[in-house]
């Protein structure tokens, strides 16, 4: 039975969560930390750091600023940690590096399966692509209540393709700020904010009289909660490291 303290659990994510876990024979909800507390079947703390239970695993779903504390916290009583919160500082990103040498932390910028899976396909054929002098360009849309832009998954699309081929592309976010031809050795990342949309990713590759776009889109927020209850399970116990979801996909296929 995996134990895990829900930091954020009064948020929408944070919620889908608890009901997920609620329903899981192998895993419980062992506390709940949030600034906003209401009702709940397990303990409840309104700071990560007044939490007193034990646990094999925090997931966090909150905000950006709240992360340092949620991950050192881990480190002192020595638990795993899923960071599923996005738009974290280069200073944050250095600190879940440093202490994944002291425990299990699993970061991943989108927890759903699909997405992950399309980061598989980006790396083995994004190099074809581009050697057949196609274009690359990631367009994201999100509800209008999203912070950060563009999004975490984007970056995470087009980390894909750049590791794939030794980090060769800019990433360019506005082209209204230079008046110049698109550049063969950039990655055109593009945001749109409206309405409820839950989130919707698409790669396109154009090349001369041919376009191909890969693309996804997520009907619910529960696809993003699912991967991080599976995330909690993989993660509890492991040994110390930085994992992330390709390694949930490659566990599963042993």
């Amino acid at each position: 039975m995996t134990k895990i303290i829900m930091h954020g659990y009064n948020g929408h994510m944070g919620r889908v969560i608890c009901d997920i876990v609620s329903k899981d024979k192998d895993c419980e909800i062992a506390a709940g930390v949030d600034v906003v507390e209401s009702n709940a079947p397990f303990p409840t703390f309104t700071d990560i750091n007044l939490c007193n239970v034990d646990a094999d695993v925090i997931i966090d779903f909150s905000t950006a600023s709240a992360v340092d504390s949620v991950v050192k916290y881990a480190v002192k009583k020595n638990i795993a940690a899923v960071i599923c919160t996005t738009g974290l500082s280069d200073n944050t990103l250095s600190l879940i590096k440093e202490v994944s040498a002291k425990i299990p932390l699993f970061r991943s910028a989108n927890m759903s399966i699909g997405i992950n899976l399309i980061c598989s396909i980006l790396k083995k054929y994004a190099p074809i692509l581009d050697e057949a002098g196609f274009d690359i360009e990631i367009l994201e849309k999100h509800h209008n209540l999203k912070l950060d832009a563009p999004s975490g998954t984007a970056i995470l699309l087009a980390d894909s393709i750049n590791e794939s081929m030794n980090s060769k592309f800019d990433y360019v976010y506005d082209r209204s700020t230079v008046r110049k031809q698109r550049d063969r050795s950039e990655i055109g990342i593009s945001a749109m904010r409206g309405g409820t949309i839950v989130g919707e990713h698409s790669v396109m590759f154009a090349g001369r009289n041919e376009v191909i776009e890969i693309n996804h889109s997520a009907q619910s927020k529960e696809v993003f909660a699912v991967g991080a209850v599976k995330a909690a399970k993989f993660s509890a116990g492991k040994a110390p490291g930085l994992y992330d979801m390709q390694d949930v996909m490659k566990e599963s296929l042993q």
